[in-house]
């Protein structure tokens, strides 16, 4: 049996639907789609006519066609349902007052991929905070945690690294559904706790992963295009802060890693050795070549690896990519860098740190040591009190 999204109950639900009067916003991307591929948008325009007043768009835009980092989308109007699009990844990350006037209801239907980088729980954080003290009531329509809702990984954001790829603190892999983050965010964040309303899943277990819904996956961004890139993406998205590719401009980002002074069967020797010492598993490398088409080293025939993951359930990403990063910053010597501000709108602090959360992990990189007891360390601290937190906002059971 397929797992029901929130969208799908919405549509087959009349007694729900009856409790959305008055009007309706939608905040949506490609991947905000029924069990039958149909795009949300069209079929809730159906359901609700004249009253669907506006949609909303995250990072990437709401056809998901723009790259990633500061690459901004416009306002628009829809060319289809000749409804104003609203961008929330342009001029600002939060909605324009103006554009919540005539609003009685916010629909947030996105699909995550259960990483604390990936902006669109913290396009839900804004929406949230922009709706709070007004009388608009915010629904999430919830979907699965393509890597399941049961592990958690990384360490604890530091508040004062905050940015647009981690506003408040959590793990890098969160181990949450977007309903259970708003809950989340509401438990711990006053800013956040405006009127909210979660349509929850029906037949989604947290062991699952996404393959086992019987759900259609539709690309929630033009870089994670398939289910097996959601998994290396919570460590190999490190990258973006460095000049290591992170396989942009490739069929499989995230899953292929180089720079061109690499030689890979070289570099997987060595981090066959080094991951093995930090009893990582469920993986394999290998060894491969490529040419990105854009993005960092366009047109250059990079070394390195492509990220096999073998056992998802023993995978543990996050580690895995501290440790290749040690070898690879050791290894490349002077050719590794750590790219310069800005990054995601932050202007001064580095990349890497706000994507980290921390600037702990890059000092873990540069230590003559390096040893994993630290980034156990690391990883835990702040740990068990999120845990506590996020118990008591967990909708589904294992």
């Amino acid at each position: 049996m397929k797992v029901q999204t929130g969208l799908d109950r919405i549509l087959s639900d009349k007694k729900l639907r009856q409790q959305l009067d008055g009007n309706i916003g939608y905040l949506c991307h490609p991947a905000s789609v029924t069990s039958s591929f149909q795009f949300g948008a069209v079929e809730l325009q159906k359901k609700f006519g004249k009253r669907l007043k506006r949609l909303f768009g995250p990072q990437h835009g709401i056809f998901a066609d723009v790259q990633a980092n500061m690459i901004e989308t416009a306002d628009l109007m829809h060319p289809y349902l000749h409804l104003p699009v609203t961008s929330l990844y342009g001029e600002t990350r939060v909605p324009p007052a103006r554009t919540l006037r005539n609003l009685d209801h916010l629909l947030v239907d996105l699909q995550d991929v259960g990483t604390r980088i990936y902006t669109y729980i913290w396009t839900l954080s804004h929406v949230m905070e922009a709706c709070r003290g007004k009388d608009i009531t915010v629904w999430v329509l919830d979907r699965p945690n393509p890597i399941g809702g049961v592990a958690i990984e990384g360490n604890m954001l530091d508040p004062n690294f905050a940015s647009f790829v981690g506003r408040y603190p959590m793990p890098m892999r969160h181990g949450l559904t977007m309903a259970e983050v708003a809950h989340y965010l509401q438990a711990r964040f006053p800013a956040t706790r405006c009127k909210l309303r979660v349509v929850t899943m029906k037949g989604w277990k947290r062991s699952m992963f996404f393959e086992e819904t019987g759900l259609p996956f539709v690309p929630p961004s033009p870089n994670i295009p398939t289910v097996d890139s959601c998994f290396p993406y919570v460590g190999a998205v490190l990258y973006e802060g460095t000049n290591i590719s992170e396989g942009r401009g490739t069929t499989r980002p995230f899953e292929f890693i180089g720079h061109p002074k690499l030689e890979p069967h070289a570099l997987c020797d060595d981090l066959d050795k080094a991951l093995a010492r930090a009893q990582c598993s469920g993986f394999k490398l290998r060894p491969a070549a490529f040419i990105p088409t854009f993005d960092k080293h366009k047109g250059k025939l990079c070394g390195g690896f492509q990220m096999l993951v073998t056992n998802r359930k023993q995978f543990r990403s996050w580690t895995v990519f501290q440790v290749i990063t040690r070898v690879l910053m050791h290894r490349l010597g002077k050719d590794f860098r750590f790219n310069p501000p800005p990054y995601e709108y932050e202007y001064k602090k580095l990349p890497i740190d706000i994507l980290n959360g921390t600037d702990a992990l890059r000092e873990w990189y540069q230590s003559p040591q390096g040893s994993m007891k630290v980034l156990r360390e690391i990883e835990h601290e702040g740990m068990s009190n999120y845990r506590s937190i996020r118990r008591d906002c967990l909708l589904y059971s294992a």
